[in-house]
């Protein structure tokens, strides 16, 4: 590989200038980061330890770039870290956590907490919706306590295909912040929120694949688990691999 030019921040100086542009509005900043991916302004934070996990790249995304999460991490917690990334901006969450009726509290909190997540939809053994559980629910409950018991039951459901306006209106009409996406077999197909909602029209300018949901890329070695590494990244949906 040749390298023409190499450049250091000594080496860039942006000199303030008239420019014709009357409005910030009119600018596009937009750039190719490959031959199929875009990003809305030119910047990448960088695959380091210090620098780039979810948090960095979830805000990355929201500002019209991309963040490339480091490598110093097992690959069950690298590949964690890209569907927190893609599950913060969605449109649609597709594959929603859902946690079984006949588990406990405990079971429950130790869930969220590791997914870092408000509430569970609850699932029988044909895997079909029965309940929702959130944080209200969980709250001064005793620790044995089954979900079943403690499950909010009348769940309010949408159909595959529902507008994210239609969604909007229903979210708004009964009150509520999670709308279990259920087919006409109760069996779930996705998830939308209320926080899903507000962050799209929050961050207009966001980095997004084309289910609308936040890019997100992921550095790999040359040696050791990089191949398992590498399939496990992109099963969790990361849009861009960086070798370090």
């Amino acid at each position: 590989m040749e390298f023409r030019e190499g450049l250091t921040f000594d080496d860039v100086l942006l000199v303030p200038k008239y420019s014709d542009i009357t409005s910030r509005s009119q600018t596009n900043l937009s750039t190719k980061l490959s031959r199929n991916i875009s990003i809305n302004i030119p910047f990448v934070s960088a695959n380091m330890d210090t620098v780039t996990e979810s948090s960095m790249a979830v805000a990355m995304a929201r500002a019209g770039g991309i963040g490339i999460i480091h490598r110093f991490l097992t690959i069950k917690e690298q590949a964690n870290e890209v569907l927190k990334v893609k599950r913060s901006g969605s449109v649609m969450i597709e594959n929603p956590y859902v946690i079984h009726l006949d588990k406990t509290v405990q079971d429950a909190i130790n869930y969220a907490e590791e997914k870092e997540i408000s509430g569970l939809l609850v699932t029988d053994s044909n895997s079909k919706l029965v309940g929702i559980v959130t944080d209200r629910d969980l709250l001064f409950e005793t620790d044995t306590h089954l979900i079943k018991d403690v499950m909010t039951k009348d769940v309010v459901t949408a159909k595959p295909g529902v507008s994210l306006d239609e969604a909007k209106k229903i979210l708004h009409k009964h009150r509520i912040e999670k709308l279990p996406i259920v087919d006409e077999s109760g069996f779930i197909k996705g998830l939308i929120t209320s926080k899903d909602i507000t962050n799209i029209e929050d961050y207009p300018s966001a980095s997004k694949d084309k289910k609308g949901r936040p890019l997100v890329g992921a550095a790999v070695g040359v040696k050791g688990d990089f191949m398992e590494r590498t399939e496990s990244l992109l099963e969790a949906g990361v849009d861009v691999l960086v070798v370090d």
